[in-house]
């Protein structure tokens, strides 16, 4: 090989040829509610949530007899807490895979910078980065199909394409979901309109598992018809919707309070995973 021939080995293809095992042996998921699996209850878990990471972990650890996961992510965590709080902790197990989402807590609110949530995300990439271990971070969702979140679209298109530039950067495996169409449905969120539902948290793990290349057997679910609603009735739920879930929300940020108060992680430590679930 010539001296001006790139190393092969000193470049991570974001497309992992897995002709066989997948090479993971301990993976590290750190981020908000997305990643710690709110909207898709299950009280035997620990936390009480799955989520689409703990589905990951699922098919990874059936692949390999030696795998370990934590999922270091805690609910309505912003961009600054998840750095202060997770990158460190996550470093300290050692992974050679990590997951990292944040930021999208910091762009629905109003007045958020995406440009300020990309230097933190740039930095935390770097950190994350720096013990050679697969790192694989997310674009946000396109927000046109839902009338609650349409507004902030271009903050979200902002947003997404400094993630993917600095993934470029940083030769990280972007999972895309803003492409991911199928969830571009009501019927795959939770009641609050903001978080996946179990639906919903199965298509994430499913493209997840395409952007790592692993085989799987994760099929797509399809979700129930919805009867027709009328004006009226969907009103209603509209009032509910708020009262239940948007007027805590405004409270919240008036008081500085966040959901994620008192919340500790549900796995921090790597350690084998068990309470398969089969989807």
């Amino acid at each position: 090989m010539s001296e001006t021939e790139p190393d092969p080995a000193d470049h991570r293809s974001p497309y992992v040829p897995n002709a066989t095992a997948h090479p993971w042996r301990r993976m590290v998921s750190i981020g908000d509610s997305f990643t710690e699996g709110i909207g898709d209850p299950e009280p035997s878990r620990e936390g009480g949530h799955r989520g689409w990471a703990d589905r990951v972990a699922e098919v990874l650890s059936a692949q390999v007899e030696d795998f370990a996961y934590a999922n270091l992510a805690v609910r309505g965590k912003l961009i600054r807490q998840i750095v202060q709080t997770q990158i460190e902790p996550a470093l300290a197990l050692r992974p050679d895979l990590i997951t990292f989402s944040a930021g999208g807590n910091d762009v629905i609110r109003p007045g958020g910078d995406p440009d300020a949530v990309a230097e933190l995300f740039e930095d935390a990439v770097a950190r994350l980065s720096s013990q050679g271990a697969t790192l694989l971070v997310f674009t946000a969702i396109d927000t046109e199909f839902t009338p609650v979140f349409r507004g902030i679209r271009g903050r979200v298109a902002i947003y997404n394409e400094n993630i993917r530039a600095i993934a470029d950067r940083y030769d990280c495996i972007v999972a895309d979901q803003w492409a991911l169409k199928e969830v571009q449905d009501m019927r795959f969120f939770d009641d609050d309109r903001l978080h996946y539902n179990s639906l919903g948290h199965h298509e994430v793990a499913r493209m997840v598992l395409r952007a790592l290349n692993v085989p799987n057997e994760l099929h797509p679910m399809q979700p129930d018809t919805l009867p027709p609603m009328t004006w009226r009735a969907a009103r209603a739920n509209d009032l509910v919707w708020a009262r239940e879930y948007f007027v805590p929300w405004v409270l919240r940020r008036l008081r500085h309070q966040s959901s994620g108060d008192h919340i500790t992680a549900k796995r921090p430590d790597a350690l084998p995973f068990s309470n398969r679930v089969e989807s």
